[in-house]
């Protein structure tokens, strides 16, 4: 595998992810404004976002099937694509109703970037450098939301809100067509065995992987939904932050968790340069990840927003750091024609968690305050870390025929 090549590939999974937080987060950044022109409360916008998880949870489980079948070219560039329309289809929203539909519907498109960059990455890496490769396309989504606030926040004060969702829906297309022209599978050796075929959904729902990374991830991938639909409306209805102040801190935890993808990479190769296996290493490092995930719950007890801030930028950069070895795990067990649909499945857990803890989220914080939120979401990555460890079993090749 060439080496420039690879990190090129990569690198355009990086664009695609940070585009896919741009389109994600400018709904949450445009929330205050929204909430005020359409007249919705706290539960409301956590029904908002359940629509979004829903999609979201229910494509995944297809999202994975069709691009093992399609290719990661076709495939990835036919899910940005959709992703994109339906961001820009939140220029005609009217209320609460029609944003929950195009939030449905931009899950549904969204639901395609994580199995095809895993793809991307299971194709042109190997398995010591795969959560180095997982972390920096994953940085992408730090990126992203690193760019939203000032962003969003810069449009929707000059030009009106609909112009957020339109700039950021656009970005999608240019990447499409940059994929289209220079994406292509890497080259395989003339006597290198014949890849297998696509694999068949029940023959992968009956590996012992798939049901328990999949149960393990409804704990994990629920922390960065709350952050990313969440954290700046907590600034504004806990912190009393303004759009104006959102868009100047609100980035800040997102540069911290940057960082977190690359570290995360960093951990797991220590582990392997102590001598771990892989198995060893991955899980090590995602208990490492969720130690850090836990200063949720001083972020919300503390009565400075600048601590507040720290805090959650620590957490956030706990969750990417163990996501680097999270998005690793399919290529360690899996031939790369199965990963999408395998990440894809297991993301269905993802999906199903985000549904429900962002609608507890929205009632919690109705009924209560943010600190039981901030200290549930500090807790139940311990959860996915005991089912790592106790469900998952060795990270070794299987055969899914």
């Amino acid at each position: 595998m060439g080496s420039r090549l690879r990190w090129a590939m990569v690198s355009l999974a990086f664009f695609a992810t940070m585009i896919n937080y741009l389109d994600r987060q400018a709904l949450s950044v445009a929330e205050p404004v929204l909430r005020v022109r359409f007249h919705f409360s706290d539960v409301a916008y956590g029904q908002i976002l359940f629509g979004f998880m829903l999609a979201y949870t229910i494509a995944n489980g297809l999202s994975g099937l069709v691009i093992d079948r399609l290719g990661t070219r076709i495939g990835y560039a036919l899910f940005v694509g959709w992703w994109s329309l339906s961001s820009l289809l939140h220029v005609f929203a009217r209320g609460a109703l029609s944003l929950g539909l195009f939030q449905f519907m931009l899950g549904m498109g969204e639901s395609g970037n994580w199995p095809a960059a895993v793809k991307v990455v299971a194709e042109w890496f190997p398995a010591r450098e795969r959560s180095l490769a997982s972390g920096i396309f994953n940085s992408g989504s730090s990126v992203g939301a690193i760019l939203a606030p000032p962003i969003v926040a810069v449009l929707l004060l000059r030009f009106g809100w609909q112009s957020a969702f339109a700039a950021v829906g656009c970005l999608g297309f240019f990447w499409v067509a940059a994929w289209l022209m220079l994406y292509r599978p890497p080259e395989r050796a003339a006597d290198a065995p014949a890849p297998p075929p696509p694999p068949k959904l029940l023959a992968l729902l009956r590996t012992r992987f798939v049901w328990s990374f999949t149960l393990a991830k409804v704990f994990f991938d629920p922390v960065w939904y709350f952050y990313g639909f969440w954290f700046p409306e907590y600034l504004h209805h806990a912190r009393h932050f303004n759009i104006a102040a959102i868009g100047r801190y609100a980035w800040i935890p997102y540069v911290v968790a940057g960082l977190g993808n690359l570290g995360g990479g960093l951990i797991a190769k220590v582990f392997f340069n102590c001598g771990m296996n892989t198995t060893g290493a991955r899980k090590s490092a995602v208990t490492v990840a969720a130690v850090m995930m836990a200063m949720a719950i001083p972020a919300v007890l503390t009565g400075s927003a600048a601590v507040s801030i720290g805090c959650i930028a620590v957490a956030m950069a706990g969750y990417t750091a163990g996501l680097a070895s999270v998005l690793a795990m399919p290529a360690d067990v899996f031939a790369a024609e199965a990963c999408a649909s395998v990440y894809g499945l297991a993301s269905m857990g993802s999906g199903f968690g985000g549904m429900v803890f962002m609608l507890l989220t929205g009632w919690l914080v109705q009924h209560y305050s943010y600190v039981p939120v901030f200290v549930l979401f500090g807790l139940i990555p311990m959860v996915c870390v005991a089912m790592l460890w106790a469900l998952v079993g060795p990270l070794e090749r299987t055969d899914y025929a």
